[in-house]
């Protein structure tokens, strides 16, 4: 699915990632968890291609190298990444952007069909608790919704590599159970999840195959889901 080598991740000229390789197996769900600063979030904005973090190494995804491609570009071919912190669109619906971004896609056609587009809107909405209806993209959303939000978009591409950063922060217990369901139910054989988190109280609910720890830009430890355990119980200082 993707395979990362040696990437150099830098912000305003001050390297963040130092040199990470790794690779993520179709079908999986893997977390990244480790202190603040540590290098989680732009690690995964790099992945995404965000022009804001300079990037240096090789990603490779279903055997194409996207190391030069726009965030656009991977996105077409199936990346999704949730922002720590959505941004606020006036004057757009969440409706109105995924139709726009469904008929930018390459999906079927009956996804591009306005009605279905709204109907599915409606339901991903619903199953979260979000009312967003009538409402423009984040405006006024509390923390929460606008994490719900992001999960609306997801279950509405359909995308097959997803990146969620910090999804649970921001989460009361009602919220991080339905984010968590929608995750879940999301699972699938062709589709790979990587779940930032400084916590483990998501872990809970979706439960990853691999866990991998950063510390400082590197990755120091790449483990099975008894690794959240061992972190709740003894912090990153055991790793």
């Amino acid at each position: 699915m993707l395979k990362v080598e040696d990437l150099h991740v830098s912000v305003a000229g001050k390297e963040i990632v130092k040199g990470v390789s790794f690779s993520l197996e179709k079908g999986k769900t893997y977390a990244i968890m480790g202190p603040n600063g540590s290098g989680k979030s732009s690690l995964c904005n790099a992945l995404m291609g965000n022009p804001d973090y300079q990037a240096k190494g090789k990603v490779v995804l279903d055997g194409k190298d996207i190391s030069s491609l726009s965030a656009d570009g991977r996105a077409r071919l199936g990346m999704f990444l949730s922002f720590q912190n959505p941004e606020e669109i006036e004057g757009v619906g969440l409706e109105g952007l995924m139709r726009k971004a469904s008929k930018s896609s390459d999906k079927k056609e009956e996804i591009r069909n306005w009605a279905l587009v709204k109907n599915k809107v409606r339901d991903a909405s619903e199953r979260l608790g979000l009312k967003a209806d009538g409402r423009e993209l984040n405006v006024g959303f509390s923390g929460g919704e606008k994490k719900k939000a992001e999960i609306v978009q997801m279950e509405i591409l359909q995308p097959k590599l997803i990146l969620l950063d910090e999804i649970d922060s921001g989460l009361d217990v009602d919220a991080l159970k339905a984010v968590a369901k929608a995750i879940n139910r999301m699972r699938k054989p062709d589709r790979t999840f990587l779940l930032v988190t400084h916590y483990s109280r998501i872990l809970k609910y979706v439960k990853p195959d691999f866990v991998l720890i950063i510390k400082d830009g590197k990755i120091v430890k790449t483990d099975g889901p008894a690794l959240v355990k061992k972190i709740e119980k003894e912090g990153y200082k055991a790793v």
